[in-house]
């Protein structure tokens, strides 16, 4: 019913920025909840940062300084600003979405962020 699709991924230097963007289509709606994680090789998939339906926000402490995520309701995708981006900030990013009680993933974005 649910299938999430994201985009935006690529190679950036090191302070760079980039926009990774989530189409999501199905039985979505406006007060779902949705987030981004992201997983570099050998380590744990982790979370980056949430958006409730009403618009708060929940993010990496790490991160919350150079990371904002957002949402656009009409168009069902959630968005993902990545700014002064660092090598250590290289993952797979993955769009998640919970519809009632079942976790929905993305195929994951490739962000790799050179020194």
């Amino acid at each position: 019913q649910v299938q999430l699709v994201e985009s935006g991924g690529g190679l950036v230097q090191a302070g760079g920025s980039l926009r990774l963007s989530c189409a999501a289509s199905g039985r979505i709606f406006s007060f779902n909840g949705m987030g981004w994680y992201r997983q570099a090789p050998g380590k744990q998939r982790e979370l980056v940062a949430a958006i409730t339906g009403g618009g708060g926000t929940d993010y990496a402490d790490s991160l919350k300084d150079r990371f904002t995520i957002s949402r656009d309701n009409a168009k069902n995708t959630v968005y993902l600003q990545m700014s002064s981006l660092k090598p250590e900030d290289t993952a797979v990013y993955y769009c998640h979405v919970k519809v009632w009680g079942y976790d929905y993933w993305g195929q994951g974005t490739q962000v790799t962020v050179s020194s």
